[in-house]
């Protein structure tokens, strides 16, 4: 344990909580135990957070709107799909020792490690570019501040968690859970204001010919699923197990991917419960009422006290969306830091790397300001959205790859049936993800 915390040390991360020691009654596959759910709770917990970033939002927002309640099976699809690659994640950190972004260096050529380190790096940019929007329209939202401001604020104040977290994970994970409350909280009030009809919603759950039927409900349904998966999170996710695994002997390896994978498996599905809400808030506040066509966030956010009859419904709707916004900035730095040091072996400071990826965010997004206005930023959040799409591909193929290796993985290694499911999976997203940049670029 002391050698896994000053290698995270190094790094500018604490160390992730290991898997307990479990006694005889606790190793029963039947037998559900709080304390073992909680006790590897953390890496999962980070990496929910990109599946509810203000880039999902308008997705989630305007299935609502359009359809219903009909887009929330693909919202359940789109999870399910999460759960699987953040699997892969976790069996290959634990087992090899190595994050996706050390394990490329080492298997690949410098040109093809360079051409991987700037993909993601760009890809961790338009994350950040997504997020920092979204932080400065919740703040135009609730305060009237223009976004040029808002955009510098949000900045500013990300800064500030981090300087006061130092390089102390745990409490950047305390602080990204309190966000994650305050969505959630924000979203539960939101449903009890708009009522939904549950039975609708049950029912919203199960897949109907209709989605494939209407091309542009299909569209729209691809993009919940294709936009999913974020590259960020499969750095992030492999590099704060990685040092667990190397302390590990094989029997306890195996017992921290199962532990490592139940823990995202809870995490991701409270991102599913949050992104669900969403698109239940808006099929039952704007689609129960006619109004169709609300996709932009600023747009649902005037409409949603005329239409509740409550004034407080939109301020829920923006707080969700601040904290939203900051909890995702800040596990954007930990993704950074790991990238830079798997790729480079470059190590720096949590503020100093949060400049760096913040000041590259920070040129697009005040220009786009400057030359098109505040009046129209779901053009921006697209234009996010389709670049993280194109880098996807640079991390989901490696890390297919290296799972499936026996030579790395050893016992780990994925067996035949479960690499052919895991490439068509692959395959699966990359085709969604190619129908999204068509469809949003035309």
């Amino acid at each position: 344990m002391n050698a896994l915390s000053s290698e995270m040390s190094r790094s500018g991360l604490d160390a992730p909580v290991l898997a307990p020691s479990l006694g005889p009654r606790f190793r029963q596959p039947w037998f559900f135990n709080w304390r073992r759910l909680f006790g590897t709770a953390g890496p999962g917990l980070l990496i929910a957070v990109g599946y509810i970033d203000p880039g999902n939002w308008a997705t989630d927002l305007g299935g609502g709107s359009r359809y219903g309640y009909a887009l929330l099976s693909m919202v359940f699809i789109a999870n399910l799909i999460a759960m699987v690659v953040q699997a892969l994640c976790v069996r290959l950190a634990i087992a090899t020792g190595k994050s996706l972004a050390e394990y490329s260096r080492e298997a690949y050529s410098r040109p093809v490690v360079l051409t991987l380190w700037l993909s993601a790096e760009i890809a961790m940019v338009m994350t950040d570019l997504a997020e920092l929007v979204g932080g400065a329209i919740a703040l135009k939202l609730l305060f009237g501040i223009g976004l040029i401001p808002g955009v510098l604020l949000t900045s500013g104040a990300t800064l500030l968690f981090l300087v006061i977290g130092r390089d102390d994970w745990r409490w950047l994970r305390g602080l990204v859970f309190a966000l994650i409350l305050i969505v959630a909280a924000s979203f539960v009030s939101l449903l009890w204001l708009a009522g939904p009809v549950w039975s609708e919603v049950a029912a919203g759950l199960v897949p109907t010919p209709q989605i494939v039927a209407d091309p542009a409900m299909l569209l729209l349904g691809l993009g919940i699923v294709g936009a999913t998966v974020m590259p960020h999170n499969l750095y992030l996710h492999s590099g704060l197990l990685a040092p667990t695994g190397r302390t590990l002997d094989r029997r306890a390896k195996r017992s921290a991917i199962k532990a490592n994978v139940r823990d995202s498996n809870t995490s991701l599905g409270f991102a599913l419960f949050i992104n669900a809400a969403i698109l239940i808030a808006a099929g039952a506040v704007f689609h129960a009422h006619g109004m169709t066509e609300i996709a932009d966030l600023s747009e649902a956010y005037a409409l949603l006290d005329p239409v509740l009859g409550s004034q407080i419904a939109a301020m829920l709707f923006a707080i969700g969306l601040l904290a939203a916004g900051q909890s995702s900035t800040i596990t954007g730095t930990l993704a950074g830091q790991l990238v830079m040091e798997g790729f480079l072996q470059i190590r720096m400071s949590p503020v100093i790397r949060r400049l760096i990826t913040r000041l590259a965010a920070l040129g697009p997004a005040l220009a786009y300001f400057m030359v098109a206005g505040e009046g129209d930023t779901s053009r921006l959040l697209i234009l996010s959205q389709v670049v993280l799409s194109l880098q996807l591909p640079f991390a989901m193929i490696p890390l297919l790859r290296f799972v499936g290796r026996r030579q790395g993985m050893g016992e780990f290694a994925l067996g035949r049936t479960a690499k052919i499911g895991s490439w068509g999976l692959a395959l699966l997203i990359l085709a969604l993800n190619a129908v999204l940049i068509f469809e949003m670029l035309a």
